[in-house]
């Protein structure tokens, strides 16, 4: 039987019918749905970690129970998990465990485009990339085999458009795995000095035997054909180029890490000329070159940045592209924005009024970086605001602390702000960090996470208030602002800025997309009152147009919030069968 899946959905359908037991990540787009459909399996136990690294030692250590365990994080959070994940190429693994990687080439909702193959080669770990959906599941399947048999780790490496792409997955039964059995062996899975020396040996000679299976594996395939023109590729890459180029030979390498060499040097010999395509870095013609294979083509015709498609492959390539009809309207940019209702464009708005530094981080809130608002002076990676708080007003002094503050989210702030925090108090800080609490882990698509009092499976349990966090850690100046209340949310503000001592205001409201949060009825603007002035537009909100010199509201996406009638002198916004007079 074949069903249409997305390729996370296939990832999660492989690890069922490997026989996983055991999922812990953290949501991290493309990666996120992978947690959310295997927790559908009721013989896999899924959950929702504080952090990537958490969730790669809780996957080590159901594989030391004997269960086979696997965790997905995206390429960024891949950072977050290199401490565990590195070490334990050297304890190996005793059910197997699997980690898969998304990568995400184009940077469609991420900060950078690192790629994540340099991880598996740095780790000294078997690395498998599929194409499709139906390799998504195929591969994690052979992923688990690799694991067991080769004692190790497997990584399975994905990116944005195999995450979210369809295609036909043959589905199989569960081979359901019973647990291994936990045997106490402290040489092999104590990391200290003396045993770690030993366990590297071990490492070394496990890569020589995946050497040998990247030269026999069917993952890493021949499709002979016009011998003129042969390419070597992987992933994505590997459908581009059949698609731009159906009558090229190509050999198709599923196993990216360790890599083959007499494969490679055996079908370089077959071809005239030879191509080497690959997303971002060119560790596949980096390892061939090394080997002294010959290489025609490869980043000198695609280059380092971003995706790669069939039109841009056949343009490199100097073929003739298909003709296509342009049309002569330009379409105008649609940059993303807050949503209508957003719980953070009120304090953005503050904000940018203050005319603070403000240093951000990763969440919805990013987009306060963004016109009209103009908020965000800096981002960098998950929990970064409040350590780059820190140093930025310890090298400047009182009077950056008392013009900067610190920006994060709930759910960034469980991943990885409260170390931050613990720092502030420790090192005396002056810093005043703002902590964005909506509820909910926002711009993966709301996920539960430990401030919500939800686990993924929507069932209750203990919800850690960040409050407590924050005093537990020794901040004493801790408040709760509506930001709704843009007046107090200010006067909140100037106030902590003021104070010689480290300072969290938590500024809370649920996020206006959440079910349980009913939308008001719209506001309308009388065009008698509006005197054209654009104060309301300053906040940025998509449901607030100008035309003809006056605002107007789109009543089919207002949410009656009530931050643009704040911003409005004049008293021209009016709520249904109400009328004010002009102030």
């Amino acid at each position: 039987m074949k069903k249409l899946m997305l390729g996370n959905q296939a990832v999660a359908r492989g690890l069922y019918e490997a026989g996983c037991r055991f999922v812990s990540s953290y949501p991290g787009t493309p990666s996120t749905e992978i947690t959310e459909q295997a927790a559908l399996y009721d013989e896999i136990y899924a959950e929702w970690a504080p952090n990537e690294k958490v969730a790669a030692e809780s996957a080590v250590g159901a594989s030391l129970a004997g269960a086979r365990s696997f965790c997905a994080m995206k390429h960024v959070g891949f950072n977050v998990a290199a401490d565990p994940l590195f070490t334990a190429s050297y304890t190996g693994v005793n059910g197997g465990l699997v980690v898969c990687v998304a990568d995400d080439p184009g940077m469609h909702s991420s900060q950078n485009e690192q790629d994540s193959r340099h991880y598996a080669i740095g780790a000294k770990l078997a690395m498998l990339e599929p194409s499709d959906s139906g390799e998504c599941a195929a591969f994690v399947r052979e992923a688990y085999e690799i694991s067991e048999a080769y004692d190790t780790p497997v990584i399975l490496r994905t990116c944005t458009r195999v995450a979210h792409s369809q295609s036909l997955v043959e589905l199989h039964d569960r081979d359901e795995k019973a647990l291994k059995g936990y045997e106490r062996n402290p040489q092999k899975y104590v990391a200290a000095p003396a045993n770690a020396v030993k366990r590297h040996i071990e490492v070394e000679k496990r890569m020589v035997e995946l050497q040998k299976l990247a030269e026999t594996t069917p993952l890493n395939r021949v499709e002979m054909g016009d011998t003129a023109l042969g390419f070597v590729t992987s992933g994505t890459c590997y459908l581009y180029v059949k698609e731009a180029f159906p009558e090229a030979s190509v050999l198709k390498l599923g196993m990216i890490n360790p890599l083959p060499v007499q494969k490679l040097r055996d079908f370089a010999a077959k071809v005239d000329r030879l191509i080497v395509v690959e997303e971002l870095d060119g560790v596949i013609e980096n390892h061939m070159r090394a080997n002294g294979i010959r290489v025609d083509g490869g980043k000198d015709l695609f280059g380092f940045l971003g995706e790669l498609s069939q039109n841009r492959i056949k343009k490199a390539m100097g073929a003739a592209l298909p003709d296509f009809e342009r049309y002569g309207e330009t379409v105008p940019g649609r940059p993303p924005v807050m949503c209508p209702g957003c719980p953070h464009r009120g304090l953005f708005t503050v904000l940018s009024r203050l005319k603070l530094t403000v240093l951000g981080d990763i969440g919805c809130y990013t987009l306060g970086s963004g016109a009209p608002l103009n908020a965000v002076d800096s981002v960098l990676c998950m929990g970064a605001s409040i350590g780059m708080a820190h140093g930025f007003t310890k090298m400047l002094g009182g009077e950056a602390a008392g013009r900067s503050v610190a920006v994060i989210g709930d759910s960034t702030f469980m991943h990885s702000g409260i170390t931050g925090i613990v720092n502030l108090a420790y090192n005396k800080s002056i810093a005043t960090v703002l902590v964005l609490d909506n509820s909910i882990t926002g711009m993966t698509g709301h996920q539960q996470n430990p401030t919500t009092g939800l686990t993924l499976q929507n069932e209750p349990t203990y919800a850690i208030k960040i409050e407590d966090i924050c005093r537990a850690a020794g901040i004493q100046r801790v408040r709760v602002v509506d930001p709704q209340d843009m007046a107090a949310t200010e006067q909140a503000i100037k106030e902590e800025l003021a104070a010689d001592a480290p300072s969290v205001i938590i500024v809370r409201r649920p996020c206006a997309l959440l079910k349980y949060v009913k939308a008001k009825p719209a506001l309308s603007i009388s065009a008698d009152k509006c005197k054209g002035c654009k104060s309301c537009m300053k906040i940025g909100c998509p449901a607030i147009r100008f035309t003809d010199k006056k605002a107007s509201i789109d009543a089919t996406i207002c949410v009656g919030c009530g931050l643009c009638e704040q911003m409005c002198k004049f008293g021209a916004f009016e709520h249904p069968g109400e009328k004010k007079e002009a102030k």
